[in-house]
């Protein structure tokens, strides 16, 4: 196991921790309902995929349960 000799100083810890970050979700508008959602999924307000004239199964089946 590794064991460090030096104590690194703050500035240097913080350099490498630069990249450890979220990256924010990438969204795009839905041509039907205009709600905001994830590319290449089913949008959650609306439940279409795409540019399908029906929403998809799952969407439709909540739709019925509710």
């Amino acid at each position: 196991m590794a064991v460090q000799q030096r104590r690194n100083s703050r500035t240097r810890r913080d350099k490498r921790r630069t990249h450890y970050k979220l990256a924010a979700p990438t969204l795009v508008k839905c041509p039907y309902c205009g709600a905001m959602k994830r590319p290449h999924h089913a949008c959650p307000n609306c439940g279409r995929v795409g540019n399908e004239k029906e929403p998809a199964p799952e969407a439709a089946a909540e739709g019925q349960q509710n």
